[in-house]
């Protein structure tokens, strides 16, 4: 059976094109309405942004059924997924395209900066899994956690920061998920931090 085409949620900034791109990588409970937040945020900082439906292979979006999907998902069927929406963004003008992303996003943003995808920035956030994935990125890669975090053991995020060096920010006081508005664990302070290093990573890498 042919493969279908990666389906994606697309955020235009203004003006005309071309613009630089942006890959915005889901969480482990699928395409969220603040992963789509994130996406229009992006777009009005001037980025052409694509969110793709990673979980397409396993019957798209059902936050019901995220938590079954997730540990089924095969890294290689998500980096052609993202390998397919840079050649879309690019098809669209980008000349510079970065990814990042959140939870399983995140990790899914670090494999891609360690990979051969064509990206020319990375910002993982709270990946889970990396210590156990370590490479090289590619391009420019800013990884990004919280001290508290309940899902990320602390040696793991040390055997990051260990590899990674002052790559690596940590919030000591911030928990898993603290970038996620709306939620418990939003921490508005680290939250407002890690994108303003975001945006400052894009701008002086996509620009």
């Amino acid at each position: 059976m042919p493969e279908l085409p990666v389906p994606y949620f697309l955020a235009r900034p203004a003006g005309s094109p071309p613009w630089p791109g942006v890959v915005v990588c889901q969480e482990g409970n699928g395409i969220s309405q603040q992963l789509l937040r994130v996406c229009e945020r992006l777009a009005g900082e001037g980025y052409l942004v694509a969110a793709p439906d990673l979980f397409h292979h396993l019957g798209g979006p059902h936050q019901e059924r995220a938590m079954e999907q997730y540990p089924v998902l095969k890294f290689e069927d998500a980096l052609r997924d993202i390998r397919d929406v840079v050649a879309q963004l690019r098809a669209a003008g980008a000349d510079k395209i970065g990814v990042t992303g959140f939870c399983m996003g995140g990790l899914m943003t670090y494999l891609t900066a360690t990979s051969d995808i064509d990206v020319q920035a990375a910002v993982p956030f709270y990946g889970g899994r990396i210590a156990q994935n370590l490479g090289e990125p590619t391009c420019p890669t800013l990884l990004l956690f919280g001290g508290n975090d309940d899902y990320i053991p602390t040696e793991d995020i040390e055997a990051v920061q260990a590899h990674h060096g002052d790559q690596v920010v940590v919030y000591p006081q911030a928990g898993h998920g603290f970038f996620r508005d709306g939620s418990e664990n939003y921490d508005e302070a680290a939250a407002t931090d890690a994108w303003d290093r975001l945006t400052r990573h894009f701008a002086a890498h996509l620009r």
